[in-house]
């Protein structure tokens, strides 16, 4: 099979792909719904708030299959978060139920194929990587019989007395410049620091952990950290993709820590549709980032507060 193919082929699946998940992405924002909160805002949803992971590893899911699996739980009203593919729930002992529908995943990668690898060699040229992807099917584990107990049981809610504290402790523990006072929340860029209100000027006090991960979420972005770009000013496409990633990360963030998550700027819904509807692969590339930045916020708290633990899938940035 030809390199020319090959990289042809890759190429009409990755974008079947990218157009398959923005599309109902977008059909989602258009209704008045948001993805990466919905899954906890309606009556029809019935799964416990949890990023989703799989029973047979604990491994969390990370980018964009986060969003494909809370989607599925909730349209399908699933009780868990906790998936398996049909032949590993076959080595723990269960097995899928006939006529079981699966939700799709994804894995995206790179490799260098061996015709690559010696046309490198014979010309003293650099290999060229291909990228491609992978799809492949998951099952609720309520899609499933004869589990092991301790795979099939959902995990409960974290009580929410422990909640605060483990928010107040990421804070400090982040070094980020946290600012409390003021009328409006926000980070500033060029001086490195985030501002939101007092608690007490907040109608539900949860909302005051929201906003701080969310502004905790911009900060992260800052060149001493994750360094992403945030020079995009306001009402530009490039402030609109920064918004979209610290919706979901501090979406992520909250369900790490047991918070239902919200949506902070549903002003920016419109803009947030522009930027899809431009480039099929920017809510794989937030989702992507998003999970960066969960990680590294997340990642300052001590094991015992959260498990940072994530499913290898999704990788895809480009």
């Amino acid at each position: 099979m030809s390199r020319h193919y090959l990289r042809a082929r890759t190429g009409e699946d990755r974008t079947s792909l990218y157009d398959e998940i923005t599309k109902k992405i977008i059909a989602e924002l258009e209704a008045g719904r948001v993805p990466w909160v919905q899954p906890w805002g309606t009556a029809a949803s019935q799964a416990s708030l949890a990023m989703p992971k799989s029973a047979a590893t604990g491994r969390h899911y990370s980018g964009i299959n986060v969003l494909i699996l809370w989607g599925a739980a909730t349209e399908r009203a699933f009780t868990g978060q906790s998936w398996l593919t049909f032949r590993q729930a076959l080595s723990v002992g269960g097995h899928v139920r006939k006529g079981e529908r699966g939700t799709t995943v994804v894995y995206a990668h790179r490799f260098v194929p061996a015709d690559e690898k010696r046309r490198a060699t014979e010309t003293g040229d650099e290999a060229q990587a291909i990228s491609f992807l992978k799809r492949f099917t998951v099952f609720n584990t309520d899609q499933c019989d004869d589990l092991p107990s301790e795979i099939a049981a959902t995990a409960p809610p974290p009580p929410p007395g422990l909640i605060e504290p483990k928010v107040e402790y990421l804070i400090k523990a982040t070094g980020i410049d946290f600012r409390i006072g003021g009328n409006r929340a926000f980070y500033m860029p060029a001086e490195d620091y985030v501002q939101v209100p007092p608690p007490q000027a907040y109608f539900e006090p949860i909302n005051w952990y929201r906003t701080a991960l969310h502004e905790l979420a911009h900060a992260s972005g800052h060149v001493s950290r994750l360094n992403r770009d945030l020079s995009g000013g306001y009402g530009t496409k490039k402030y609109a993709f920064e918004e979209l990633i610290a919706e979901i990360s501090s979406a992520f963030g909250c369900a790490s820590l047991g918070i239902g998550p919200t949506v902070r700027h549903a002003d920016y819904i419109g803009s947030w549709l522009e930027v899809l509807r431009e480039d099929n692969r920017a809510i794989v590339r937030a989702a992507s980032q998003a999970s960066k930045v969960a990680d590294y916020l997340l990642g300052f708290l001590p094991e015992k507060f959260v498990d940072m633990t994530t499913e290898t899938a999704e990788q895809e940035t480009a």
